[in-house]
């Protein structure tokens, strides 16, 4: 009975023995299992960045701006026509239909006037520029308005409409008192109609902020163009996204550089895409596998019990001669937390048996003696 409980002793030690040379552990850091390229929709010059590398950013992040030509609106007024659009070339159009767009100012007409009917008097001959004028129409004195000279010829004067309804081709007497005496006559001409602003640009179009219809006020953005050619594909800012949530690994761009359309401007390494890349000694390999489960602890917090389920997902068939041994890569991938960084020492260990069971196995139910009462047969 001795001799078997002795053999029963030694064979669990032996058993246990094996198990825990089974169970390997080995060092590696925590790496980047893909990354992802940002591309400069358009060429141009980098007006500014708004990254920087280490940076954790989501898809709709600006990694950086191209340096646009902004057009804006020369006077109140409203956009009677659009002839060019996001991805065009802005000379071209304008070419073709004399500008990018067209602005109907707020006031519609206007009067080409000289002084050659002013009342006879010296100060009534010398008109200035930006000088506000009083208007009576010559035939139907009722209609009357106001106006603001925008333009001096030597006898020749133009005067923008203020104020006042009048017919296109009526003639205007031009005062320069309030109560349109007759001898603060400074000219006469007739009203004709003001020629919506074309409005033109240069370079490829970016972006339009208007549309025909629209209402605008003076220094308003109408668009903007940049000054590289463009292809014609579909953009509608100068803006350059990340396109991936995850960290910044390089920015390959800076304020001022110039940039051409589909150039590589930065590297993203996409959120979750890590794994541990470790060099596991030659004599190891027999105790690894495909697929294999392993534990994953970060050494900056090792000690405080947090590990993470890791999976091999490859041993690379390369390896490196060393002067004791020849190493390999071996590469684990687990599911990283928000603490997790790249470069990280990890520890990863191999697991148990019992540790690699789905469930745990349980304990045989023990058998209990069936009695017979009175009565059962």
């Amino acid at each position: 009975m001795k001799k078997q409980v002795a053999a029963l002793f030694l064979a669990l030690c032996l058993m246990t023995t094996a198990a825990l040379a089974e169970t390997i552990s080995f060092n590696g850091n925590v790496e980047a299992s893909a990354t992802a390229q940002v591309y400069a929709p358009i060429g141009g010059t980098v007006e500014e960045t708004l990254v920087k590398e280490g940076q954790s950013v989501t898809a709709d992040t600006t990694i950086a701006r191209v340096k646009t030509n902004k057009v804006y609106a020369p006077e109140d007024g409203t956009i009677t026509s659009v002839f060019g659009g996001a991805g065009e070339d802005a000379t071209a159009v304008v070419e073709r239909y004399g500008g990018v767009m067209y602005l109907e100012g707020q006031y519609t007409m206007t009067i080409a006037a000289t002084t050659g009917k002013a009342y006879e008097a010296v100060e009534n001959y010398i008109v200035h520029s930006g000088e506000t004028v009083y208007l009576v129409a010559a035939k139907r004195t009722t209609y009357r308005g106001k106006g603001v000279i925008t333009g001096v010829d030597g006898n020749s004067f133009t005067v923008l409409v203020t104020e006042g309804r009048f017919f296109i081709g009526d003639a205007i007497d031009i005062m320069r008192d309030s109560a349109y005496t007759l001898v603060s006559r400074i000219g006469r001409g007739n009203i004709a109609r003001v020629s919506p602003t074309a409005i033109g640009g240069e370079g490829t179009i970016v972006s339009t902020a208007v549309q025909a219809g629209d209402t605008v006020k003076k220094g308003q953005l109408l668009f903007e163009t940049v000054d590289a050619a463009y292809d014609g594909a579909e953009i509608t800012s100068p803006e350059i996204k990340a396109g991936v949530d995850g960290i910044i690994a390089s920015l390959q761009v800076s304020q001022g550089a110039s940039v051409t359309q589909n150039s590589v401007v930065a590297e993203i390494y996409p959120k979750d895409a890590v794994w541990v890349v470790a060099d596991v000694a030659e004599a190891d390999l027999q105790d690894l596998s495909l697929g294999q489960k392993v534990k994953v602890e970060l050494d900056w917090n090792q000690d405080q019990g947090v590990s993470y389920e890791g999976t091999v997902d490859l041993i690379s068939a390369l390896g490196t001669i060393g002067e004791e041994s020849t190493t390999y890569p071996v590469y684990i991938s687990f599911i990283p937390d928000e603490n997790t960084r790249y470069g990280m020492t990890a520890v990863v260990t191999t697991l148990e048996e019992d540790e690699i069971k789905a469930a745990p196995v349980s304990s045989p139910e023990p058998e209990t003696e069936e009695t017979e009462t009175e009565g059962e047969a």
